[in-house]
């Protein structure tokens, strides 16, 4: 199964965190799965951690870089299918990063690793 990664998902992911569910553990430890962040992801911790609001042990790009490596995760670039799917999309979720990944997620129909209870009025699948 491939599936999206949600930012913190992503983040709960490499530090092991308890916030993680039983199902996105076990979604996360198959091998058979295909795990993918978007580049979306990385713009957002970008501004986050440039705005404060977050820490990371190194510099954004070099510490992902390598996390993404580390962790066989597959970099998911935006495409037209995904804008597409974006302009077609209600404005019921007002951050645009979750917007993004919500229209990945459905333009490339992969479930989404998240918490977000607003994924779901999308027609996401949530995992």
């Amino acid at each position: 199964m491939r599936v999206l990664l949600d930012t913190h998902v992503f983040l709960w992911a490499l530090t092991d965190s308890p916030k993680l569910s039983v199902a996105q553990k076990d979604v996360l430890e198959s091998e058979s799965n295909e795990v993918y962040l978007s580049v979306i992801s990385i713009w957002e911790l970008l501004i986050k951690v440039k705005s404060g609001k977050l820490a990371l042990p190194e510099p954004v790009v070099a510490y992902l870089t390598k996390q993404i490596k580390e962790n066989h995760i597959t970099l998911l670039t935006i495409r037209v299918a995904h804008l597409a799917k974006l302009e077609s999309l209600p404005l019921r979720h007002r951050d645009p990063f979750d917007r993004m990944l919500a229209a990945q997620s459905l333009a490339e129909n992969m479930p989404l690793l998240s918490v977000d209870p607003r994924m779901p009025e999308y027609g996401v699948e949530v995992i």
